[in-house]
């Protein structure tokens, strides 16, 4: 399948320099990690169980807090970090304002089982964004179609496949117009055929330009859609590049032996 992505000038649109996270004193999750992604760069976060990837991603979008290190989005200096205190004064209104402009999606669906898929999606856009309800419908609708589940617009998430309650989380966070996703292992729940149809929907967002940082344990969608591959392992990361540069020409024996393994 050949992709063909929408471009446009490049601005980095995120930056982690030196982030450091522990659990306990002698244990760091994150050492030193470093990363940028421009606008509409899809790059994806390979590497063993363990290595940090998921903490990694949680931390860009303040689900966990760092010890060290500084993140951007944008030009905004949102956290800078030293023994777990954040020197940056800024109010949690104009924090949480930029941090809505990064959408995720997580391993488990979360989604709400009492809502229809409908409801599922609008319901943010409507008490956060402030959108009329109309305007909220119209949006969701068009999402909706555009990942596959129009025809189950009505439908609960307890009656919908592992697949399809993904791709309703895919449309639940673009509902909210992020300039940025984060996806933390979207298939791993998933049998292959399931993971399919999720891959096919990010597939289509990385076509279509949509700025993306995926954790992956799916090769293939990290060789095909990716315009970066990064390996961690043990909180660090050993190496960046292009696919072509991680998959066939990496010299480094850890990923050569990781890439065997998988």
């Amino acid at each position: 399948m050949s992709m063909i992505k929408t471009v446009s000038v490049s601005k980095t649109f995120i930056t982690q320099d030196q982030v450091n996270k522990r659990i306990s004193k002698p244990l760091n999750v994150l050492k030193n990690v470093s990363l940028t992604v421009e606008q509409n760069e899809v790059v994806c976060i390979i590497g063993p169980s363990g290595a940090g990837k998921s903490t990694f991603l949680r931390c860009l979008n303040h689900l966990e807090t760092i010890d060290e290190g500084q993140i951007y989005i944008e030009d905004k200096l949102l956290f800078d970090c030293h023994n777990g205190k954040n020197k940056i004064k800024m109010s949690n209104n104009e924090r949480n304002k930029i941090l809505l402009e990064v959408g995720m999606v997580f391993q488990q669906f979360n989604l709400f089982p009492h809502k229809t898929a409908l409801e599922n999606v609008k319901l943010a856009p409507i008490h956060v964004r402030k959108l009329s309800v109309e305007e909220a419908q119209e949006k969701s609708l068009q999402i909706l179609d555009r990942v596959g589940l129009i025809d189950k617009i009505d439908s609960y998430p307890s009656a919908l496949s592992g697949g399809q309650q993904q791709r309703l989380a895919i449309a639940r966070s673009l509902a909210m117009e992020p300039r940025i996703m984060l996806f933390d292992e979207p298939t791993s729940s998933l049998d292959p055929q399931l993971s399919n149809e999720v891959l096919s929907v990010m597939k289509q967002l990385a076509s279509d330009g949509m700025t993306m940082l995926v954790v992956s344990h799916e090769m293939g969608f990290a060789r095909e859609a990716a315009d970066r591959v990064v390996f961690m392992d043990e909180g660090s990361i050993l190496e960046t590049g292009s696919p072509k540069q991680i998959f066939e020409n990496s010299a480094n024996n850890r990923i050569k032996q990781f890439l065997q393994s998988v």
